[in-house]
């Protein structure tokens, strides 16, 4: 039986690495046919079972050529702790092929990058005691998993209520008879000791095989593979004490005098409240994702689609690219597209985070999932399926959450040996119990080591990270942040400045006319109506502005002819038979024209950072003009709020540096780097870097794509080209740069959430398991019951989960 294999295949130029790649194939035993195809960049391989995928990957890389890796998510089944998280880890990278794999303990899902074969990665998780599926669709994996936390929480609920309806008589019957005044003697009258504890059997029985059946069947499973986890921590405590007391009951002349005593009532209640734990475990997960399933929650499941000319409802997985879609007022936009009629306004708070509804018009684009208020819309779909913003926004914030971050790389190492130094720990308070324990020694060194083993809890180590990055992250998209790499967060918190890219980030980017001033005698709308004719023959965005002035102004601009360029200088033209020359004063000085008569006037623009330049009419100097790029009305209160938050700001343009150092002033900035041409931001990175430290870079366009890439944080404004978006660690769905501050804070916040989680999860097992060894027996005579015990480990989960939910009621600086 042959298997087809298909790789793709960087590094080839020419038919003779084809050969080369198809020869290196076909040396394999087994391969029946190797065909490489160089415009697809791709090998084709036909081999018989006892070739593998990862033998002719490496017989492609000893060729010399390379296989790009891939990611590849996978949804795991069955852990419970950080322990799980490091087992399943090395299993996967245990494959060949793989180059990395990070498993996520909250989100309960592996992201693997390399070439490999999905289902060797299912074997492999399945291996380790575990289960996997692969995910695929973005929307259609969280919907599940929401479905399946929903489930969790649903069976635990119920499982829950059994287990405290059995345990509650048993919990009575035990220990009432301590706490309960006469309760003991009422016992020994109505059904005697004996049958006292035959029913707590019965009942304790029925709570371990059913409810608690779940920790014995991943518990001993993992302990026999010499991997054990929490569960097992549980299947250990508990049948401890459970077989400890079926033998008190049924064969006590086993048991040393004075040390017949039953712990059923440990057993059953030690399971209940762990099921407790659990089942708010599930809750806090399922809302940890919760920003998530609102943006999975947005796209419409049907769309109006014009088909031969008539409107009809599909689903929305029938929409595809060039379908003309309707959309009536309140509707939310099915798939992303371009308005062709119809005028109305948009909410676009769910993805951007700001609050103020856009106005939509013909060639306006929308995204799917936005809300259409009060018109009626007709637009051509352009991007469907996972090609919609939405599902880009879905599948970043997914990646920013699957995503370790540097301080989570301790805790793992110290987690992954974590329950068998428990363990061990355990049988050791047990020998010295039972060595030098008072009497009865045995009951004091199972009491003991039972209680070591239910009070640890790797669960809150596996947890402090992962929920805050998943909640943080989550948080940063309902405020149009998107973090697209999680680590970020780490760094953000760190940077000690953020340099700005002028042009389309602090600025709009779209130059305007702001001044006109004439000599006198000449009229303003007659000099600019002939400096716009002028101008109108010009693609300069300068020119755009000042033709936009005159028709915004209504002015009837007359036709130019003759019309001549001069690069960086300036333009000329015929218009109704006089020469106009518009441009510079280099410009004006090659004509003979002195522009000295406006020199107060062109000082007091430049201050003022705009652009100032000179119009001419038949050799004679007639106006000064002013062209500028205006400031966005958010970027002042931006970089206060930087300014607020100790972060000294910077701005790196290739304008002169006169004009930046006026903007500079206007907006308080720190440091300016002008005059940089595009291929030298990355220089100017570098030296900041090495003036403040950890460095954040803003821009937008292709040409901040390097210098996006160089910064420790490259933030990107999310109206800016596709290029500097992919080179970007952030992304600013708003457009402003007031997302920096909000980004940093976030950043700030969601790491102190981090550091009080792991000091939480760290103190409390340091703290608490030597007092269940019995650490305070000596100098107080008190030790911590088992159910206790089991209290506090439940407890510990819940506050790791819950003080990570706090990050939910973030609130951006002003």
């Amino acid at each position: 039986m042959t298997k087809t294999f298909t790789f793709p295949v960087e590094g080839m130029s020419c038919a003779s690495c084809v050969g080369r790649v198809e020869r290196a194939l076909s040396a394999n035993d087994g391969v029946v046919n190797a065909r490489v195809n160089l415009a697809t960049e791709t090998a084709h391989v036909e081999a018989d079972d006892t070739v593998t995928r990862a033998t002719l990957a490496e017989a492609i890389e000893a060729a010399g050529y390379s296989i790009p890796s891939h990611s590849l998510t996978l949804s795991i089944d069955g852990m419970t702790c950080a322990s799980c998280v490091g087992r399943v880890e090395r299993a996967l990278a245990d494959v060949p092929g793989v180059t990395s794999a990070a498993v996520n303990l909250a989100t309960e899902r592996a992201t693997i990058r390399g070439d490999v074969e999905p289902s060797a990665l299912v074997r492999a998780v399945e291996a380790a005691g575990y289960e996997a599926t692969l995910l695929e669709d973005a929307a259609r994996s969280e919907s599940s998993a929401s479905h399946k936390h929903d489930a969790d929480a649903d069976a635990l609920r119920r499982q829950l209520l059994i287990a405290v309806v059995l345990t509650l008589p048993v919990f009575v019957l035990e220990m009432g008879t301590h706490v309960i005044p006469g309760a003991h003697a009422l016992v020994m009258r109505t059904i005697g000791m004996q049958a006292s504890w035959i029913l707590q059997f019965v009942l304790t029985t029925a709570v371990l095989v059913g409810p608690g059946r779940r920790f014995y069947l991943k518990g001993f499973p993992a302990l026999f593979r010499g991997a054990p986890d929490m569960n097992s921590l549980v299947a250990v405590g508990t049948s401890s004490a459970y077989a400890f007391s079926v033998v008190a009951t049924f064969a006590p002349s086993l048991l040393p005098a004075g040390t017949v005593h039953v712990y059923f009532e440990a057993a059953a209640v030690i399971v209940t409240l762990i099921l407790v734990g659990r089942m708010l475990e599930a809750r806090a997960k399922g809302r940890t994702s919760a920003a998530i399933s609102r943006l999975v929650g947005l796209q419409p499941r049907h769309a109006r689609v014009v088909r031969d000319g008539q409107p009809l409802e599909v689903d929305i997985a029938s929409v595809v690219a060039g379908d003309t879609v309707e959309v009536r007022p309140g509707e939310r936009i099915p798939v992303d597209g371009e308005v062709t009629e119809g005028e109305s306004y948009v909410d676009e708070s769910m993805i951007t985070g700001e609050p103020i509804p856009v106005v939509k018009q013909a060639g306006a684009q929308l995204v799917g999932g936005t809300v259409n208020q009060t018109g009626a819309l007709t637009y051509r779909a352009t991007a469907v399926g996972e090609d919609m913003m939405l599902a880009q926004i879905i599948r970043m914030v997914e990646e920013a959450q699957g995503t370790k971050l540097p301080i989570q790389t301790l805790v793992d190492r110290v987690t992954l040996w974590f329950v068998p130094t428990v363990m061990v720990i355990a049988t050791i308070t047990f020998a010295l119990w039972l060595v030098l324990g008072p009497s009865p020694a045995l009951t004091f060194a199972l009491v003991n080591a039972v209680a070591v083993l239910i009070i640890a809890c790797p669960c809150a180590m596996g947890l402090a990270t992962p929920t805050s990055i998943m909640v943080g992250t989550g948080k940063g998209a309902e405020m149009g942040v998107l973090f697209r790499r999680g680590d970020a967060l780490q760094q953000l918190r760190d940077a000690r400045a953020v340099a700005f890219d002028k042009t389309g980030t602090l600025t709009e980017g779209r130059p305007k006319l702001t001044d006109l001033e004439v000599v006198p005698g000449q009229s303003e709308v007659s000099v600019l109506a002939r400096i716009a004719a002028v101008e109108r023959k010009s693609e300069h965005p300068i020119a755009t502005a000042i033709v936009d002035a005159a028709e915004e102004r209504g002015l009837a601009i007359p036709d130019a002819a003759e019309f001549q360029s001069v690069t960086g200088q300036g333009a000329c033209a015929s218009v109704d038979g006089q020469q106009v020359h518009v441009g510079a004063d280099r410009y004006m000085e090659t004509l003979a024209v002195d522009p000295g008569r406006f020199e107060t006037t062109a000082d007091r623009l430049a201050e003022e950072g705009k652009t100032p330049l000179y119009a001419a009419i038949d050799g004679e100097l007639v106006a000064i003009i002013a062209v500028a790029d205006p400031i966005k009305e958010t970027t002042r209160g931006a970089i206060e709020a930087l300014h607020a938050q100790g972060v000294a700001v910077a701005m790196v343009t290739g304008d002169n540096e006169r004009t930046a150092k006026a903007i500079a002033r206007q907006l308080s900035i720190d440091e300016v780097v002008a005059e940089v041409m595009p291929s030298g931001k990355v220089d100017a990175i570098k030296t900041l870097k090495e003036r403040y430290g950890t460095l954040a870079f803003v821009g937008d366009g292709i040409n901040d794509a390097p210098a996006l890439a160089e910064a420790d944080v490259g933030i990107a404004i999310g109206t800016g080209t596709d290029v500097a978006i992919e080179a970007a660690d952030v992304v600013l769905m708003r457009g402003t740069v007031q997302g920096v501050p909000d980004a940093i804070a976030l950043s700030t916040a969601t790491m102190r959430n981090i550091r009080q989680n792991l000091f939480w999860a760290f103190a409390y097992n340091a703290a608490l398991v030597p007092l269940a060894a019995g650490a305070l027996w000596p100098a107080f005579g008190i030790l911590l019951s088992p159910m206790f015990a089991a209290g506090a480990m439940a407890a510990s989960s819940v506050f790791v989960l819950g003080n990570a939910l706090r990050l939910r009621r973030f609130q951006p600086p002003a």
